[in-house]
């Protein structure tokens, strides 16, 4: 099984491009919506450690953008209890998908976290920070605060982009995008066989 882990900044257009591939996704950021929608221990467990933000089930986004806002510690708190659980369901669809040739990692910390592997392809997706910042504008949620502090958690882009074997251009064309996908699954089936 060949898995590729898909990097970038935060709307880069990342899950896009993971979707592109056409192979088996992992996308933690759906995980982890489904997590506070349906896993009752998952809001037991915020409400245990974070009272005041958390008071009915479902979690929902408001009450998760409050409580990071609010101070500094309360993000790490909620990744400790809602990563051991992703990294569950990340090997839930190894296993599942484990005869495929190839699986799609889209997993914004993914290197943070340590779920890579050695072999692993890594592919850097790379956008005009003023592209970026003009579709992040256009989602309905999004918060410029909360974003800063996921920036905060996460690696430095040079480092990504220096890690990675692959790096996609995207300029937000589909024709672009496609491009870049064939080549890259030319390049590794080829150097796989």
């Amino acid at each position: 099984m060949i898995r590729i882990g898909i990097l970038g900044d935060i709307g880069s257009g990342k899950t896009y491009v993971a979707n592109s591939f056409g192979y088996p996704v992992f996308n933690a950021d759906q995980e982890v919506s489904k997590l506070y929608n349906k896993n009752r221990k998952i809001f037991t467990k915020l409400k245990k450690i974070l009272p005041i933000f958390f008071k009915t089930f479902p979690v929902t986004k408001p009450e998760i953008t409050a409580a990071i806002l609010d101070n500094k510690y309360n993000l790490n708190k909620i990744l400790k209890i809602v990563h051991p659980e992703i990294k569950k369901k990340m090997n839930l669809f190894l296993k599942k998908n484990k005869r495929k040739k190839i699986i799609i990692l889209d997993i914004p910390l993914l290197l943070e976290n340590k779920l890579n592997k050695k072999k692993d392809i890594l592919i850097f997706v790379s956008s005009k920070k003023s592209e970026i910042l003009k579709r992040l504008k256009k989602r309905k949620n999004f918060n410029q605060k909360l974003f800063k502090k996921f920036r905060k958690i996460q690696l430095p882009l040079d480092y990504k982009y220096k890690r990675s074997n692959y790096i996609i251009r995207n300029d937000f064309k589909n024709k672009t995008i496609k491009k870049y996908v064939k080549n890259i699954l030319n390049n590794i089936l080829k150097w796989k066989k």
